[in-house]
């Protein structure tokens, strides 16, 4: 089976273009070796996805024949990403959180005067 089509089989991609897209950015490897959507994939090998900033790590179990229902997923994948990877993601929320609050955005015509007047008063009063 093509690695495109395993990809969205076994739940990963929600469509197999967005899976084919992603072999042909170099984002699906095994060994360390960047995939055409085209290349077969057979059982016992170990894939590597990178999604949404985090390196999934996969172990080809079997070959399903169409997409797999996620109840059954276990029969033809075994997810072996490291604790770590989700971690990383964690962190990246809560940096992301610390600078700037979601939907404050850039400040207002308003705002930038407001700050402007508060500089202006202080550097009367020196």
């Amino acid at each position: 089976m093509r690695i495109d089509k395993y990809l969205w089989c076994i739940r990963l991609f929600k469509t197999r273009s967005l899976g084919t897209n992603a072999c042909k950015k170099g984002q699906v490897k095994i060994n360390d070796i960047s995939l055409k959507p085209s290349r077969e994939i057979y059982g016992g090998e170990i894939i590597l996805v990178r999604k949404n900033q985090i390196n999934y790590k996969i172990e080809v179990l079997g070959i399903p024949d169409n997409r797999v229902g996620a109840k059954l997923l276990y029969l033809y994948r075994k997810d072996i990403t490291p604790k770590e990877e989700f971690e990383k993601t964690e962190l990246l929320k809560l940096a992301k959180d610390y600078y700037r609050k979601k939907g404050t955005g850039r400040p207002t015509k308003k705002d930038r005067r407001d700050i402007e007047d508060y500089y202006d008063t202080n550097e009367e009063d020196v």
